[in-house]
C-alpha cells in the first residue's frame, strides 16, 4: 500500500483537491436579478409604459425594450396588478428614485 501511495500521491492529492474545489464552487449561489435591480410595488394607475417613462433616465432602453425586459424578468404576460412586486432594469444604487416615486 505504501508503494502505491509513493507512486501516485501527487495524482491522488490533485484529484482530491479538484473534488474539494468543485464542491466549493458549486456552493456559490449566483446573484439573483432581484439583488441587482430595483423592485417596486404596483399601485393603482401604474402601467409598464408609465414605469418606462418614469425611469427613462436610469436605463438605456427604449420604452418597448424596457417593457419587454420587465415582462421577461417577471414572467408577465400582459397585465400587472395592484399589489404585485416587479423588478425593473434600474440599478438599486439609484434608490433615491424609489423614494421620489412614493412622494408622487
Amino acid at each position: 500500500m505504501k508503494k502505491l501511495w509513493n507512486q501516485y500521491c501527487y495524482a491522488i492529492l490533485l484529484i482530491g483537491l479538484s473534488f474539494v474545489l468543485a464542491f466549493v464552487l458549486a456552493e456559490k449561489t449566483p446573484t439573483s436579478i432581484e439583488e441587482d435591480y430595483l423592485t417596486i410595488k404596483v399601485e393603482e394607475g401604474d402601467s409598464l409604459w408609465k414605469f418606462a417613462e418614469t425611469y427613462a433616465d436610469e436605463h438605456q432602453l427604449s420604452p418597448a425594450e424596457f417593457i419587454k425586459w420587465v415582462k421577461n424578468a417577471n414572467e408577465i404576460d400582459e397585465t400587472i396588478y395592484v399589489g404585485d412586486s416587479i423588478v425593473i432594469p434600474v440599478k438599486k444604487d439609484g434608490l433615491y428614485i424609489a423614494s421620489s416615486r412614493e412622494d408622487e
